[in-house]
């Protein structure tokens, strides 16, 4: 959520309507006087303007100045959405695909994550892939679903980049490739994407598309482990009856400059 309203923010910065209406919006934000950015965006809305649709189906999905409403969220998404508004696509298409405010309807979903993922968003082109690979609202088909996950992969999403891992672990969609799959968790484990970090840690412990390396997989099991993962640390301890003192310092040193590279 904090997300959403981090964008509705962000949208301000390009919204089409006049620009004193864009200050006194953001300067409303700003001072959490909610009430009185919906008196600037409402008449907006009601002219057609697809950015303070958004931000109106926004503040009735969060609650903020209005009672929260999912049904009044979804009629300002959806007119925002049919102008082609990417963030509002995404945002009716999550709301179906949750059933908030509407019965969950995975059909409807991956309309609306199509429309956006076409345009290129990544949440959406991740969120259709996941469709494709449980085949919610879609024929389930692997090669589509590694189409749209490999496209958010490509753009830095950790989810998607784990999935795409998993689709080469798994051999869906393609001919299966441990090599290919350590890739695409490492790029999200770095992101510290937890299942990321515990299958990196899983594959270096035994060996599987990577030479075998307790240091590493011990470090990337801790990392995950420290997210609270309880099978990471189920695999941490066992990885302990294997490795020398020397090895687990080794591996936790190595952990701690992770993390001082890897601020938050």
């Amino acid at each position: 959520m904090n997300r959403l309203f981090a964008a509705l923010i962000l949208v301000l910065l390009t919204a089409p309507a006049d620009a004193q209406d864009i200050h006194k919006s953001r300067a409303a934000l700003e001072r959490g006087d909610y009430a009185a950015a919906l008196r600037e965006w409402r008449p907006l809305a009601e002219q057609g303007d697809a950015v303070a649709q958004f931000n109106l189906g926004t503040m009735y999905q969060l609650g903020r100045g209005v009672r929260q409403n999912h049904a009044e969220a979804i009629k300002w998404y959806r007119l925002a959405a049919q102008r082609g508004h990417v963030v509002a696509q995404v945002s009716l298409g999550r709301m179906y695909d949750r059933g908030d405010g509407v019965p969950q309807d995975f059909t409807e979903a991956a309309k609306w994550y199509r429309s956006a993922g076409e345009q290129g968003d990544a949440i959406a082109q991740n969120s259709l892939g996941s469709l494709y690979d449980m085949g919610h609202g879609v024929p389930q088909d692997f090669a589509e679903a590694s189409k749209w996950y490999r496209l958010a992969a490509q753009q830095g999403d950790a989810y998607a980049q784990y999935s795409l891992g998993n689709m080469y672990a798994q051999g869906h969609g393609g001919p299966r490739d441990n090599g290919e799959a350590i890739k695409w968790w490492r790029q999200a484990a770095e992101q510290r994407h937890v299942l990321a970090q515990d299958s990196l840690g899983l594959h270096y412990a035994e060996g599987v598309g990577v030479p075998q390396d307790l240091v590493q997989a011990y470090m990337w099991l801790d990392l995950a482990a420290m997210q609270g993962h309880e099978f990471s640390m189920a695999g941490r301890r066992a990885l302990e009856e294997r490795m020398t003192l020397t090895q687990i310092n080794e591996a936790k040193n190595m952990m701690y400059q992770w993390l001082k590279s890897h601020p938050q």
